[in-house]
């Protein structure tokens, strides 16, 4: 089942003489079930990729299929629904609520769908905080915790509202090796409860446990292998 679909996709920006094009015809399939690392150097289209699959930005070309929708096709409302029920998206810079408790950051996704009442959210969040081994931090604020907690946090506010594709922008960025790596076994343990993942990175040990390794250069795929055998 196909979860990701890119077809010609061009993204351009206006800017003092003339329209500065990101992307160029991007094209690109994805599986459900698939762990891809998106890479390549800075300046090259990578983030900008990303947030066209999570609806936060919009092509100026081309077609964009995601878990089951037409991104193009939603109003702003349809599409706010379609990324709290289908998609959780870990940001490089944690964006944690500051004003609210690790557990009120994890349980605010889940209210915003109201599917759940409250006294099933705060069990779900407090479930999904101690499988990322944050269950004696979840009443701290952000500040109170390390940046890997903090992260390990964003990763337990991306899965929710269990969605079936996890997008996530340089996830080990502003981490030491050590808490890099709480991260690599929590995406590890994703992709094999059969998650979709796609993240963009810089990490190269991060790239070669992903399934697929897709290169973006100049806003073009250069290459698109199975990252184990590159």
């Amino acid at each position: 089942m196909r979860i990701i679909e890119l077809i010609d996709v061009y993204k351009t920006y206006p800017q003092a003489g003339g329209a500065h094009t990101v992307l160029h015809g991007v094209s690109l399939r994805v599986e459900a079930g698939e762990f891809v690392a998106i890479c390549g150097p800075s300046g090259n289209g990578k983030t900008t990729l990303l947030n066209l699959i999570g609806g936060i930005d919009h092509p100026s070309r081309g077609r964009i299929l995601v878990a089951g929708a037409e991104l193009s096709r939603l109003n702003d409302k349809q599409l706010t629904a379609w990324r709290g029920e289908r998609l959780g998206i870990v940001f490089q810079a944690f964006q944690l609520l500051p004003a609210l408790s690790l557990l009120q950051n994890v349980s605010l996704p889940m209210e915003f769908l109201g599917r759940l009442n409250k006294t099933q959210r705060q069990q779900r969040a407090r479930q999904l905080l101690a499988d990322v081994g944050l269950q004696d931090a979840m009443h701290r604020l952000p500040s109170q915790v390390s940046g890997g907690q903090q992260q390990r946090a964003a990763v337990a506010r991306a899965l929710a509202n269990d969605p079936p594709l996890i997008i996530a922008d340089e996830p080990t960025g502003n981490l030491d090796p050590a808490n890099a790596q709480v991260i690599f076994d929590l995406f590890g343990q994703l992709s094999a409860q059969g998650k979709t993942l796609a993240l963009v990175t810089h990490n190269l040990e991060l790239a070669a446990a992903a399934s697929r390794r897709i290169e973006l250069r100049d806003g073009r795929i250069h290459s698109d292998s199975a990252a184990r055998a590159a």
